[in-house]
This record gives C-alpha cells, sequence and structure tokens, in this order.
C-alpha cells in the first residue's frame, strides 16, 4: 500500500511541475470580432496566453463554420483537431486564434467552394493584420484538412509585409476534384517557413501519404520547410473526420508539441 501510495504521490509532483512549467492564459478566452470587407465582420476566439513568442490563426476543415457565439460557444467543429487541440497549443507558449466563417458565411454552405476567393483573402488578412496590431507578434497560419486549403492559398496571394510570418498544413488536401487541392495552387510563390503534418495512415481519399512528397517538392521558394509524420494513435468513425487518424486521434498531445517547436525554433534570431 505504501509503495502504491509513494508512486501516486510522484505522479503527481510529476504532474504538478509540468503543469508550472508550462505558460498560462494571460486572460480568459475572449470573442473578437472585426470588419473585413463592406458589411462584413470576421470572428474569431482568443486565447491570450503569458510569454508568448508568436501567435497562431487555427482553420478548421469541413465547411469551416464553427457558428462560434460571442460567449465563445461552437455550434459545429469543437471535435476537430486543431479547435480541440487550441489550449494545447497556447500550452506551447503560442497566443491563439480561432477563425470562423465571416458573417455573410454563417449559414450553408459556409466556406465550401469559399476558401480561394478574393473575399477569403480579405478576410484572413483582415486577421494576421489585427493580430500583428495588437500584440507585435510573428503570426502564423495553421490549417487541417479542408483548411490547407485556405492556408495554402493565402501563403500563395500575399508576399512581403502582408505575407503571413509561416504555414503549417496539417491533413493537407492533396487530391480533390471539387476544388483546387493544395499541390494544384502556386506554391512557388510561398516565401515564408512551411511546416507539413500528416499521418502515415490517413486513409482518407483526399489526403493519401503518398502523395506529400510531391507537395515537399513544390515548396522550392520557402526559406525553411520540413514535414512531420506520424503513425501512432486511435482511428474511430469516417476516415476524413476528427477521430480516425486523420485527425490524429489519440496523438495530439505529441503532434501539437512537435508544432510548436518548430514554430518557435523558426522564430528564433
Amino acid at each position: 500500500m505504501w509503495k502504491s501510495l509513494r508512486r501516486t504521490v510522484r505522479r503527481l509532483l510529476v504532474s504538478s511541475s509540468l503543469i508550472a512549467a508550462m505558460p498560462s492564459l494571460a486572460a480568459p478566452p475572449r470573442v473578437v470580432e472585426i470588419p473585413t470587407r463592406p458589411g462584413v465582420t470576421q470572428r474569431f476566439l482568443l486565447l491570450p496566453t503569458e510569454d508568448a513568442k508568436a501567435a497562431v490563426v487555427l482553420f478548421a476543415g469541413g465547411h469551416g463554420g464553427l457558428q462560434l457565439s460571442p460567449e465563445g460557444g461552437f455550434k459545429w467543429g469543437a471535435g476537430n483537431f486543431l479547435v480541440r487541440s487550441r489550449e494545447r497549443f497556447a500550452a506551447q507558449g503560442l497566443l491563439v486564434a480561432v477563425v470562423d466563417a465571416p458573417s455573410d458565411r454563417q449559414s450553408p454552405p459556409f466556406l465550401q467552394g469559399f476558401r480561394q476567393t478574393p473575399e477569403h483573402l480579405a478576410d484572413v488578412s483582415a486577421v494576421i493584420a489585427w493580430l500583428r496590431a495588437n500584440t507585435g507578434l510573428p503570426v502564423w497560419l495553421i490549417g487541417t484538412s479542408r483548411g490547407t486549403q485556405s492556408v495554402a492559398y493565402v501563403g500563395t496571394m500575399l508576399a512581403g509585409r502582408d505575407a503571413p510570418d509561416g504555414l503549417v498544413l496539417t491533413s493537407s488536401i492533396l487530391l480533390d476534384d471539387k476544388s483546387p487541392p493544395v499541390p494544384a495552387m502556386p506554391l512557388g510563390k510561398i516565401g515564408v517557413p512551411v511546416l507539413l503534418v500528416h499521418h502515415e495512415l490517413d486513409a482518407c481519399p483526399h489526403c493519401p501519404f503518398g502523395e506529400v512528397p510531391a507537395l515537399m517538392a513544390k515548396l522550392d521558394k520557402a526559406p525553411r520547410k520540413a514535414l512531420l509524420s506520424f503513425r501512432g494513435g486511435v482511428s474511430k468513425g469516417d476516415v476524413c473526420e476528427a477521430m480516425a487518424y486523420h485527425g490524429y486521434n489519440g496523438i495530439e498531445a505529441d503532434v501539437v508539441s512537435q508544432i510548436g517547436a518548430w514554430i518557435l525554433a523558426s522564430e528564433k534570431p
């Protein structure tokens, strides 16, 4: 009994020390809504983090319509890999913004057919500008699944001071017959660091791991690029949904930790 008790105490002490070492939220999460296009606003959930070294904007997959309430609740997408991992990103020392569809796309089809449009670009550009003006931090965009079509599109369209400071593409859309997949975009225009993250066992037909090397080869202008591949976890339900390998079910902590480390290493002077 005493040995069991000592083991329990040691585990609690280790857990407490890890919690104490992690960055904490500088303030409670809050919903921010900013004007973008005429008559249109963009809402996002902001997680301020003490001593943050960079800001990350998270783009969910699917139709992308989180329908974020003024109180910070999600009508859809709470289980999405990036959305459910938002506090893990904050624990890496990153200020986090979880972006919704804009005010004029708050009903079906939400972001479907919209992710590669000038209007979407204007909305995302406004979020990047707001974060820079209000935090002074470098701004990275992170997308998962269909969210990678948003992130890659923005990366190919913005340059210089307007461009994000880096891109992270997780479970990229590599094949698609409805809209241009990531490899079909003019990726040679991207001049910022790019991190690809992919599960080797992803069975979603839009995201076969075998297509990842071809995508990497097209990022020839990125000053820094890398691939993080994973094999663990648990796959449940639809192979293209968040609780499958596609959504890094069961290995979220490891995936987010490695993403955060790569971003922060890129930001070191």
